[in-house]
């Protein structure tokens, strides 16, 4: 049989939204992927901290996240490339200027750094796990690297702030804008280099509009029945959705599983 290299999304293709949990037909049949010579990994949005705590806790060992800047292969922590720095600078002072507040990333870990409360009193806390470091002496210029940025800027106002195209951004809430990573697909390809084999045998599963990135024509694209309807037109193969066994059933049809 011939090799694949398999990168599944998290959620809403491996786990069930409305739990949080791996599907269990998914779980086993990554472990019968593995079991018949495959490659399997995780291509997430997540920073590394958070997703490394989803492939311990179900026993992978391969991993895309950081939105594609994060690589880990064989438990190993590979690198994990910071976002363009001076677009950042550039982003954040325009949002003071129209008075928008702010915090950012700066390591591994859920500690967010901001010079006061403004980003709190404006979009009030994020949606996860979070400590909040305030430090008024902090000079943006001066900061070494940035892996995440978010700005109290609302979704309505949006296009008052003209440098956000310098680095990529998402919005998951409409209190704030999100500058982090949104290159799953650069992530695959930076891991297929890591090792040394042909982008041409990977299959990538995915269900939302940040997944889009790395359906291409470079591999195989197989969207979940539960996806949204954009990337169902850009699948090469789109199966049941997630908690209906959708994974397990698409990988007995390609045959890639008994």
């Amino acid at each position: 049989m011939e090799k694949k290299y398999f990168f599944f999304d998290i959620d809403g293709t491996l786990t069930d939204r409305t739990t949080g949990k791996i599907v269990k037909s998914a779980l086993e049949t990554l472990k019968e992927l593995e079991a018949e010579g495959h490659f399997v990994a995780i291509a997430t949005g997540r920073a590394h901290y958070k997703a490394q705590k989803f492939i311990k806790a179900n026993g992978f060992k391969n991993m895309v996240c950081n939105g594609g800047n994060g690589i880990v292969i064989n438990n190993n922590f590979v690198e994990n490339i910071p976002l363009n720095r001076e677009g950042c600078i550039k982003i954040i002072r325009q949002a003071e200027s129209l008075g928008y507040g702010w915090c950012v990333a700066l390591d591994d870990t859920k500690d967010v750094y901001m010079k006061d409360d403004l980003f709190l009193q404006q979009a009030g806390k994020r949606k996860e796990p979070t400590r909040y470091i305030i430090d008024d002496s902090v000079i943006i210029e001066k900061i070494p690297q940035f892996l995440k940025v978010y700005l109290s800027i609302p979704a309505e106002e949006e296009e008052k702030l003209t440098t956000k195209e310098l680095v990529g951004h998402l919005r998951f809430e409409p209190e704030y804008l999100m500058f982090q990573p949104d290159n799953k697909r650069g992530g695959i390809l930076k891991m297929m280099e890591h090792l040394h084999a042909d982008p041409e045998h990977v299959v990538v599963f995915g269900d939302d509009y940040n997944d889009m990135d790395m359906f291409c024509k470079d591999w195989m694209s197989i969207a979940m029945g539960n996806g949204c309807q954009e990337l169902k037109e850009m699948a090469d193969y789109v199966t049941d959705t997630n908690i209906n066994d959708g994974i397990k059933k698409a990988c007995e049809h390609f045959k890639w599983i008994n």
